[in-house]
């Protein structure tokens, strides 16, 4: 019996159940197992999870007591949206006068169209007295006789008067119905938007509770003590009570969680994740470390539910090649597995004997033009991941490596039929697929602005072998599939962080404001687990939509140990210069803490002044932060305010377009703070102020500053 202390992390897919165990200090996988998703079960999707969750106990040798962390993370409520299973929602439009008018138009949202021909199921009653109990037993008992299951409260303004909705909330709670008030949901402003995000997660709250009373309960039954997180649609993961508050964080958290590993498995630090299945290839972009949030459309519109920004392109391992006119013409979007083909390149040579080309139709509607071959042992389907191998392009050991001989056999006809060799047609499949992707990821490169020299990519998913190596053999960006690629989802899930994100609308927001909202947030997390020394805040401010955003990060416990590989001077200094691309002779150490070193060097041009590079490497040996042009000074935090007030003062910069002060990055202990979101110098320096109060006056710190152009 081992004494290990074991991070879990579940991910529930439409068909199956995958979960991981991670060592809690050296983050390494120790065990992986499969079960099938419980739809069906009296006790749904929780069965498949303590299933799982079972076999991997047994596999690794610990006890339920051993886990430190448990997560998971759930398609449940995005299927719900898609399939179009969801409560009826009983919406309470308060308000009188013009407030009557903007309310009773709320009740346009019964036309929201779930599926084809399925619009979200909706009852609407208005409220003119919030304070009038009698008003609103009438207007609930009005939407409980049209089905209602679960209730909205919503008024106009009440992100700064909430106490219309809350009377509302409170005069019904006797019907003993899940209910929400819509400033509960978000504190932006915009009564439509607002609601509509909120009426869209009451449409799931219902079946959401059950599901994680149920969790609970069976994780609780299981003997494991440690707190049930779940995944979110944002890349962290929240505790269970908050799920039930906000079910709705939970949609899209599919991709989240495959990005949530890539950034702590592979520790990407300017790149995409592409994470491939068998159909579809999911792009996702981390830039500075960080992953790229933007508010997600959900049912045609957009909502305030902040997701990661996820592109998705129709080409898999699985995707099937597609002829005609003696050359290929495309790449899916059909799947063999849509198609109920096996994959050519998976059979044996004696079943491929004899084997002929066939175009077919996948589906009925489709065009006759997939290529397919009829031989010996029946019809297979030849696919993205068939060329993979072809070419040699799948590593030892993956989860989609083949016998590269059987894959040269299974592209033999169609190469015939291009009238070309094996390795020629490989490629021209690959190219096919990869085209779309590339597509994609050029301009995603572009809308984030990311650095093309530093960009790296790195694929997840059972099909990732298919699509990131050739992609970045043809666009010269480096290219690596991730470890464990076939589980990286459930890892993500396993090593995800807690996170809450507050957003308040301020006008002319003052350093108190700010400092609120981050304060906020950063008591979030800590209520939800996150170990309070480890919190960090990202506060941002934008001056055109008068928007305060804090973004709060935190490791529960054991995530504050000490990883268990450290880099040494060499390596740090080989990583530097490789994002650098420069020469390591030309690199220099420009200051250091105890757990970042700073590297830099001089780019000169013939008609430009010099510009200072700077990377910040980890002590792993990974790159945290790029900044192209920047200044670099040492002090203490005792010295900090002096300091960085004139290095701000420095490097703001004034115009037409009003003030921008400096993007200013603070290296102290552990951590990066990055205060680069704030444009304002003296919300700035209160930040700045903020993220040293409770540090020694002789700690070093490091302050890397870049001038905005």
């Amino acid at each position: 019996m081992t004494t290990h202390r074991i991070r879990v992390g579940i991910d529930v897919g439409g068909t199956f159940t995958d979960a991981v165990a991670v060592d809690a200090t050296s983050l390494e996988l120790l065990g992986q197992v499969k079960v099938p998703t419980s739809h069906h079960h009296e006790n749904g999707v929780a069965h498949g999870i303590v299933e799982a969750l079972d076999r991997l106990l047994e596999q690794t040798g610990n006890s339920p007591e051993d886990v430190a962390f448990l997560a998971h993370g759930t398609t449940q409520a995005t299927n719900a949206l898609l399939e179009g299973d969801v409560a009826t929602v009983g919406l309470l439009g308060i308000g009188t006068g013009p407030g009557a008018v903007m309310t009773r138009r709320l009740a346009a949202f019964r036309h929201l169209e779930l599926t084809p021909g399925k619009r979200l199921p909706l009852a609407y009653a208005h409220i003119g007295d919030p304070g009038d109990a009698a008003a609103v037993g009438r207007a609930v008992d009005a939407v409980v006789r049209e089905g209602a299951e679960v209730l909205v409260a919503s008024q106009p303004f009440s992100v700064d008067r909430p106490e219309g909705e809350e009377a509302v909330l409170d005069a019904a709670r006797e019907r003993g119905l899940p209910m929400t008030a819509a400033h509960r949901i978000t504190s932006l402003y915009g009564l439509r938007k607002r609601t509509r995000t909120a009426v869209v997660n009451a449409a799931i709250l219902p079946r959401m509770l059950a599901t994680a009373d149920l969790v609970d309960a069976s994780v609780t039954k299981a003997g494991v003590t440690a707190p049930l997180m779940v995944m979110r649609c944002d890349g962290g993961v929240m505790s269970l009570d908050e799920m039930r508050r906000r079910p709705l964080l939970t949609v899209l958290s599919g991709p989240a969680a495959g990005i949530a590993g890539a950034l702590m498995r592979e520790r990407i630090s300017e790149g995409l994740f592409l994470e491939t299945g068998g159909t579809s290839t999911d792009i996702s972009v981390v830039r500075r470390g960080k992953v790229a949030v933007r508010h997600a459309t959900i049912l045609g519109k957009t909502s305030y539910l902040s997701a990661l920004d996820v592109r998705t392109v129709g080409v898999g391992g699985g995707s099937m090649v597609r002829t005609g006119g003696g050359r290929i013409t495309a790449v899916g979007p059909r799947s063999a597995h849509i198609a109920g083909l096996p994959y050519a390149c998976f059979a044996t040579r004696d079943q491929l004997r004899d084997a002929r080309l066939a175009l077919v139709r996948p589906m009925a509607d489709d065009p006759a033009d997939y290529a397919v071959l009829d031989a010996a042992g029946g019809r297979f389907a030849i696919t993205m991941t068939c060329a993979a191998n072809a070419l040699g392009r799948v590593p030892e050991g993956d989860f989609a490596r083949s016998d590269q001989e059987v894959a040269k056999a299974a592209l033999a006809p169609l190469a015939a039929a291009l009238g070309v060799d094996v390795a020629t047609a490989a490629a021209r499949v690959l190219d096919a697929g990869t085209d779309q992707v590339r597509a994609v990821v050029d301009t995603v490169i572009g809308d984030y602005r990311l650095d093309k020299d530093t960009v790296v990519l790195v694929g997840g998913g059972g099909g990732a072998a298919s699509v990131t190596p050739h992609l970045a053999a043809v666009t010269g960006h480096e290219g690596r599939i991730a470890r464990h690629n076939e589980v990286i989802s459930p890892i993500g899930v396993a090593l995800a962080m807690v996170r809450e994100q507050i957003e308040r609308i301020i006008p002319d927001a003052g350093q108190e404001q700010i400092l609120a909202v981050r304060a906020e947030a950063e008591q979030a997390v800590v209520a939800q687990g996150a170990a309070p020394d480890g919190v960090e805040v990202e506060v941002t401010v934008d001056p055109q939509t008068n928007t305060v955003r804090a973004v709060a990060t935190g490791a529960t416990e054991l995530r504050t140990q000490d990883r268990a590989h450290r880099a040494d001077d060499a390596e740090r200094l080989r990583a530097a210069a490789a994002s650098l691309k420069s020469d390591p002779a030309q690199v220099r150490v420009l200051a250091s803490t105890p757990a970042h070193t700073v590297f830099g060097t001089e780019v000169r041009g013939r008609f430009r002044a010099p510009r200072h590079p700077v990377r910040v490497v980890d002590a792993d040996g990974v790159v945290r932060l790029h900044a192209r042009d920047a200044r670099v000074e040492t002090t203490t935090v005792g010295s900090a305010p002096r300091v960085l007030a004139s290095l701000v003062e420095e490097a703001t910069s004034y115009g037409d377009g009003g003030v921008r002060a400096p993007a200013l990055r603070l290296l102290v202990g552990a951590r990066i703070a990055d205060l680069s979101g704030v444009l304002d110098p003296q919300p700035l320096l209160a930040l700045a102020r903020s993220e040293l109060r409770a540090r020694a006056a002789d700690e070093p710190l490091v302050a890397v500053v870049e001038a905005r152009t």
